[in-house]
């Protein structure tokens, strides 16, 4: 990604008629996945042509493939124009909250609302905001999640354990305090040797620590259970719908950076999450668990029940 153009090499002239044969070139190779041949198609695009939709698709592409930066000064230009792209100001509120730039986050979303009172996208993304901007820096409260960070990386071996407990979470990969804290009793009792004297044992060395089974909100340990479920879908879904990766259902940016805290690459790790493993994440509402859900729906999936 070498060359970057901004509006300003765009507004007050151009040729719209070429333009729009490369927007419509770009729009057949991001059909075909072939996403960065789409991006420099709309690269000709947004230099010989003065639609805005064009820059902002462009600018959309970047901020999919990690081109951040400059995606950034594409929205940035989309928002100060004289009628402000009001998908742009969204995505780039979103980014701006991700960068702890708040203030600027709720200056793009009062543009929305200035313009569109009822967006209902605006009005949830700025209770976010606000909310995050009443919080304060602690420094107290830094240290102690410094020294939580440290605990959830002490290796289960640490702890007094019974000789079979140990055994059961090595094999279960469970090798640190925040492996075990992922997972749930009933994960425990599920595999094989693992018995009620040994679950006895760790709630209770975890009750002393203040802890309990099943707290733990996100990533990394993939659970007995998201293994059982994927083997389930295999057989309710063709296995090349579930390695269909996330970006196929076209999410909003809010949606699509609550996958990526997650490291959900395919429609399949999707699909074993849960409602409440999505809500767990920093800025993700109903209106993104909501969007997640009918786009699954399309596919023929859905968001793991626990009953």
């Amino acid at each position: 990604m070498e060359q970057q153009i901004g509006l300003e090499t765009v507004i007050g002239g151009g040729n719209p008629a070429q333009a729009e044969k490369h927007f419509e070139a770009a729009t057949e190779l991001e059909r075909d996945g072939f996403r960065v041949g789409a991006i420099e198609e709309l690269r000709q695009a947004v230099a010989c042509g003065t639609d805005q939709n064009h820059a902002f698709k462009l600018a959309y592409l970047l901020d999919l493939v990690g081109e951040e930066s400059e995606a950034i000064a594409l929205y940035e230009e989309l928002a100060s124009a004289e009628l402000p792209h009001i998908n742009a100001l969204i995505n780039l509120s979103v980014i701006y909250e991700d960068r702890g730039n708040l203030n600027a986050a709720e200056k793009c979303l009062r543009q929305v609302l200035d313009t569109d009172p009822n967006h209902k996208r605006a009005r949830l993304y700025i209770v976010d905001v606000q909310s995050s901007t009443d919080m304060y820096y602690d420094e107290e409260v830094a240290r102690d999640a410094a020294k939580n960070a440290a605990m959830m990386n002490t290796p289960v071996t640490d702890f007094e354990l019974s000789v079979r407990a140990r055994n059961c979470l090595k094999k279960m990969e469970i090798r640190t305090l925040g492996d075990l804290l992922k997972v749930s009793e009933n994960e425990l009792l599920s595999y094989k040797n693992f018995g009620e004297t040994s679950l006895v044992e760790i709630k209770h060395m975890l009750t002393a620590r203040g802890l309990r089974l099943g707290q733990g909100a996100e990533g990394g340990h993939v659970s007995r259970v998201h293994q059982d479920r994927y083997e389930e879908l295999l057989n309710h879904a063709p296995e090349q719908i579930l390695k269909q990766p996330v970006s196929a259902l076209n999410l909003t940016v809010r949606a699509r950076k609550a996958l990526q805290a997650l490291n959900i690459q395919s429609l399949g790790e999707l699909a074993i999450r849960t409602e409440a493993e999505l809500m767990g994440i920093k800025n993700f509402g109903t209106t993104s668990l909501i969007e997640i859900s009918e786009k699954l729906k399309e596919h023929g999936l859905e968001l793991r029940n626990i009953d």
